[in-house]
């Protein structure tokens, strides 16, 4: 049984997608607070919209990186 070496060419895609994420993972609780704190005003529901929005981007990518890592490792 031989050895199954790192593929590092996948493995740097998997943490470009990470990259990608960390700020969506930043920007989304940020964006869902500004919706939260303007709850009078219609830019409630703008900062909602993107902030939901770059939730879902968030954990899309997160889940892309960390699966395209696992395969270049494995």
């Amino acid at each position: 049984m031989g050895k199954k070496h790192t593929d590092f060419d996948l493995l740097k895609k998997g943490i470009k997608f990470m990259a990608f994420a960390l700020p969506l993972l930043f920007l989304s609780p940020y964006l869902l607070t500004l919706s939260f704190l303007n709850k009078e005003t219609y830019m409630f529901y703008v900062f909602l919209f993107f902030g939901i929005v770059a939730g879902a981007g968030a954990i899309y990518l997160c889940f892309r990186g960390i699966n395209t890592i696992m395969k270049s490792i494995f």
